[in-house]
This record gives C-alpha cells, sequence and structure tokens, in this order.
C-alpha cells in the first residue's frame, strides 16, 4: 500500500514540473514533455496557439504636420498679395494710390515672414521656409537677416541659384563687395540668365553711386565699378559669338 501511495504521489509531481514548464514557455522539461512537444501539444506549440497571440509589428504613416501645412498655406497667400500689390504700386500712376499700395506690401510681407517662422518653428529645415524667409527679408530691407537665411537654404540646398543671387543682391547691400564677386562668377557658370539679373542689380549700385555726392568713394567701390564694367563686357562679347 506504501509503494502504491508513492507511485501515486511520484506522477502528481511529474505532471506538476510539466505544467509548470508550459506555464514557461519551455518544452517539456522531460521525456513526456517532449514527446507532447513532438505531437503539436502546448509545449511545442507555434507561437500564438492556446490563447497566446504572436506580437505582430504595425506600420503606421507618419500624420502631416497640420500647423506646418497651414502655416505654409498662409505664408504663401499673404507673400503672392504682396507681390501683386508690388506690380499694382509700379504700375500705378497715382502718387497717393502707390503709396497706399506700398504700405499694404509692408503689411503683406510682415504677414508672410511671421507664418514662415510660425512653420519654421516646427520644423527647421524646410528648404522652402528658410528661401522665403531670405526674399521677405531682403524685400523688407533687412539684409543681414536675409544672408542669414540664405546661409540656411544654400546649406540645405546648395545649387539652388535663385537664393545664391537673392544672397548677392544682400551682400551688395551692405557693401561685401567681395561675396557678390563670387556670387556673379558662380551664376555665370551655372545659371546666365541670373547672372545677368545680378549685373542689372550691380550696374544700378554702381549707377546710385555715382549719382550720389554724400557717398564716399571708396577703392574698394571704385575697384568693384571697374570690375563690374568688365564682366559686362565680357558677358556680351560672350553672348555675341555664334553657338
Amino acid at each position: 500500500m506504501k509503494y502504491v501511495l508513492l507511485m501515486v504521489a511520484a506522477f502528481a509531481l511529474s505532471a506538476m514540473q510539466i505544467r509548470s514548464a508550459d506555464a514557461q514557455g519551455m518544452p517539456g522539461g522531460g521525456g513526456m514533455g517532449g514527446g507532447m512537444g513532438g505531437m503539436g501539444g502546448r509545449g511545442g506549440a507555434p507561437p500564438g496557439a492556446a490563447g497566446m497571440p504572436d506580437e505582430i509589428p504595425t506600420h503606421t504613416e507618419d500624420k502631416p504636420d497640420v500647423a506646418v501645412k497651414k502655416a505654409l498655406k498662409a505664408a504663401t497667400k499673404a507673400l503672392d498679395k504682396a507681390k501683386a500689390l508690388e506690380a499694382d504700386a509700379a504700375a500705378s500712376k497715382d502718387p497717393d494710390k502707390k503709396a497706399r499700395d506700398l504700405d499694404r506690401v509692408s503689411d503683406q510681407y510682415n504677414i508672410a515672414l511671421d507664418a514662415f517662422t510660425e512653420a519654421l518653428s516646427h520644423k527647421g529645415d524646410l528648404l522652402e521656409a528658410w528661401d522665403q524667409v531670405g526674399y521677405v527679408h531682403l524685400r523688407l530691407g533687412a539684409y543681414r537677416e536675409a544672408i542669414d537665411d540664405y546661409d540656411h537654404t544654400l546649406t540645405l540646398k546648395p545649387e539652388l541659384m535663385e537664393a545664391v543671387e537673392h544672397r548677392a543682391e544682400a551682400y551688395l547691400a551692405v557693401d561685401h563687395l567681395d561675396e557678390v564677386k563670387i556670387a556673379y562668377m558662380d551664376l555665370y557658370n551655372h545659371s546666365p540668365d541670373l547672372a545677368a539679373q545680378l549685373m542689372a542689380v550691380m550696374q544700378k549700385w554702381v549707377a546710385t553711386r555715382q549719382a550720389d555726392a554724400s557717398t564716399p568713394h571708396s577703392a574698394d567701390a571704385e575697384a568693384f565699378t571697374k570690375w563690374v564694367s568688365d564682366r559686362d563686357g565680357i558677358a556680351k562679347q560672350t553672348a555675341s559669338l555664334p553657338h
């Protein structure tokens, strides 16, 4: 009788060990557990069986940044309106209307500036925003700020020639003449149309300096004036050659 009781106890203990091994995700732990695993029992069941679902990775698309999109939309709308008002002011022969339009131009540029800045506060590597902020600062006469903006722009996209040209205009406004020369040669080699645009701006700068008796005629300015004349001659000569 004692022998039978001992056998029953041993069998019960073995069954408890198997259940314990199952609960820990281990194969049966003994010959019996191994046998159950081989037969497709719980010890060898595939992941997800017996009410234990697999952990399936989910791939969700990033949601669009609503704040950035809203800011860019508002900025672009104000910028387009400012350009339209500038065109109206340039075409108007009524001095009062011209003055009113120009006041509104400034207002719209400032609205655009605030909106582009808002977009950059959410996403600091927006090429479009840096480029347009530079343009707005240039149009508002904030030339050093424009240079900084275009530095950011060209860090993101060095080959953006429009930014090279606009930054050169800002450089010219603060008399950074060597930088203007470098920009012109870059444009001359890669974007002749933009080089011609910058040449017109440089010639206007030269004419304004020469007409203003109060502006000191420095050696640097005189050298730059000669350089502009020489480069204009080269550009015209090159353009006249047969292609």
